[in-house]
């Protein structure tokens, strides 16, 4: 993906803020510097800190006050930790996310084989028939997502399942990119090869089987990065399987 000079400058603003935020600089009420002083200081145009302004917005950070301003929000200090859809330019930022999930999938599959439920299990194994039926990369994404989620679950432990929905909608233009095929035969190959990974997943956690469990959902994440790193060194995602 391409980042304009503008997306660029806003990025640098948005972690600018943030790093203050975050470190206590800016405490909750803390007035943003205007437009104006924004542009002088740091010789952008006031399109970029509008967009800068938009996103610290949509994260929760900065709430506008009609004829008074910008402020950091109460709590923004808590929430200063995003990660936004608009962040992954290069597939190296997919893989810093790949390695961070790692070791939270690999816990999640544990946890989900010492207390699944009957009703966990028929949860996931409709996640596997989605994937295995699927024609397109939409539908392929969605159970994808809907597998991950219904793991998440399966633990019993709410924050699980928060943060993988919360990974999930992030992660959407990143399936994408190796889901995809050029012809429907192809795409239900490489679909139905993915699923092989998470069908090793759910037999462990039907087994009950912890180690197993945590086993195969590190095979699942290293696969995962040995695609995007076929993809980065210019190789179809497929050249990185077994």
């Amino acid at each position: 993906m391409r980042v304009t000079k503008a997306a660029s400058l806003a990025d640098d603003l948005v972690q600018r803020f943030e790093e203050q935020i975050e470190s206590g600089d800016m405490p909750a009420g803390s007035r943003f510097p205007t437009e104006k002083a924004i542009t002088e200081a740091f010789g952008v145009s006031r399109t970029v800190v509008r967009e800068a302004y938009s996103r610290l917005a949509a994260r929760g950070l900065l709430v506008s006050r009609r004829g008074s301003g910008a402020y950091v929000a109460d709590g923004a200090r808590y929430r200063a930790f995003q990660i936004a859809a608009d962040e992954f330019s290069e597939i190296e930022d997919v893989l810093r996310l790949l390695e961070m999930r790692m070791g939270f999938e690999a816990e999640m599959a544990d946890l989900a084989a010492r207390r699944r439920t009957d009703a966990d299990l028929a949860a996931i194994r409709d996640t596997l028939d989605a994937m295995e039926n699927s024609e397109d990369v939409d539908a392929s994404v969605v159970a994808d997502a809907a597998f991950h989620a219904a793991i998440a679950a399966a633990t019993r432990n709410d924050y699980f399942l928060r943060f993988t929905q919360f990974l999930g909608v992030r992660l959407v233009p990143s399936r994408k990119l190796y889901l995809q095929g050029s012809d429907r035969q192809r795409h239900q190959q490489y679909a139905r090869t993915i699923n092989r990974d998470h069908q090793a997943i759910y037999d462990a956690i039907l087994a009950g089987d912890p180690a197993a469990a945590r086993r195969a959902a590190r095979r699942h994440m290293d696969k995962s990065i040995a695609r995007y790193r076929a993809m980065q060194d210019g190789l179809p995602a497929e050249a990185a399987e077994d």
